[in-house]
């Protein structure tokens, strides 16, 4: 007999994700637990220079507005370097999407800053699959938040299709160079909606001795947390573990 459907009756959460992102859907889904559904629309987003990111929210109240009709939760706006473009750029986003759907809106971003603060990590290392701009963004936008950046790398890939196809173990050698480099750092962020980075967490948190967290498995965590469910998939890494 067929496995029963999963319609998501704890729990639906609304996502908006860039028009070329193949990967976090699939990441995001392995990480809910039982019972909760991702309901996802897209925005238009296939590059990296200033116009694209910044034309991704041209549209988002039409896209919110869809997501609403199916009732989730919440409404997440899920894009890493849109949503660390300038410190305000977050919350102009949350607004938007509460006053067009009357929902709780949040986006990556909120959930980089929430799941450092849980893990209490002050000091990080950077990975990126970014070119210069981006990257050089997001460290800004950390610090403006009080978290300092102590080593990192980033990959100079401009479009979402070439981030699909980064191989994961080339994401981990730079996470492991980075970690020999800059030692003493409270967590590694690999950050991007993108890659495929969701394998990756427990081995090289084992590895290194150090919580490792990603745009897709924050925004996992996020979303739960903000619907008050406290369990989540197992193999995740130590920011998904409820203890």
């Amino acid at each position: 007999m067929a496995e029963p459907l999963d319609y998501g009756d704890r729990a639906r959460i609304g996502l908006m994700v860039p028009s070329g992102n193949q990967v976090c859907e699939a990441e995001i889904h392995a990480m809910l637990p039982t019972g909760v559904a991702a309901l996802v629309t897209r925005l238009e987003l296939r590059g990296s220079s200033e116009a694209e990111l910044l034309h991704m929210i041209g549209s988002l109240e039409v896209a919110a507005r869809l997501l609403a009709d199916a009732r989730p939760r919440l409404i997440g706006f899920h894009c890493t370097a849109v949503s660390t473009f300038a410190p305000s750029m977050a919350g102009g986003i949350v607004q938007r999407i509460q006053d067009a759907t009357g929902l709780p809106g949040t986006t990556t971003a909120d959930a980089i800053l929430g799941a450092l603060a849980a893990l209490e990590a002050r000091r990080v290392l950077l990975v990126t699959p970014y070119v210069a701009s981006v990257h050089e963004r997001e460290i800004a936008f950390l610090a403006a938040q009080g978290i300092t950046v102590s080593g990192g790398a980033m990959m100079g890939l401009n479009t979402n299709a070439e981030m699909a196809e980064l191989a994961p173990e080339r994401i981990a050698a730079q996470v492991r160079a980075a970690a020999v480099a800059m030692p003493g750092a409270d967590a590694c962020f690999i950050s991007c909606t993108a890659i495929r980075s969701a394998g990756l967490i427990a081995p090289l948190e084992a590895e290194l001795d150090m919580p490792v967290i990603t745009s897709n498995q924050v925004m996992a965590w996020h979303m739960l947390r903000s619907c008050a469910i406290a369990d989540a998939a197992a193999g995740f890494g130590r920011l998904m573990d409820p203890a």
